[in-house]
């Protein structure tokens, strides 16, 4: 089966996963700036804090969704759109955390995608 045979369903898994693995990165940066120092108590309170708890579930969902689309996608072309981890995470850090997005990383996005195009092609 080739991708253009693929359901809107699984089309949505596919690209919709690495952005809830990519909004979960996002979601542990931010829990990186609420925690206290390694040990018993800090991890402790790491283990109640919401937005890990966030991040967490929004793994999980990304998961199971994941789960299902390999139902349907051979692994070897499916896990080549986990590569837009890459692309989406630096986009979500400049849209919630201010960072900066550089020629370095628009050019290194392009070849990401350059090659999910060559092995989905």
């Amino acid at each position: 089966m080739t991708t253009s045979a693929y359901s809107p369903a699984i089309w949505a898994g596919l690209l919709g996963t690495p952005l809830l693995i990519a909004a979960g990165q996002v979601l542990f940066k931010l829990t990186s700036g609420t925690t206290g120092d390694f040990g018993l108590k800090g991890l402790a309170a790491l283990a109640f804090n919401p937005l890990l708890l966030l991040a967490l579930a929004i793994y999980g969902a990304g998961t199971v969704i994941w789960i299902f689309v390999l139902k349907a996608v051979p692994l070897t072309i499916g896990y080549s759109f986990m590569a837009l981890t890459f692309c989406f995470v630096p986009l979500l850090a400049s849209l919630f955390l201010g960072e900066a997005l550089t020629l370095r990383y628009a050019l290194g996005a392009f070849l990401i995608i350059g090659g999910m195009l060559v092995i989905n092609g």
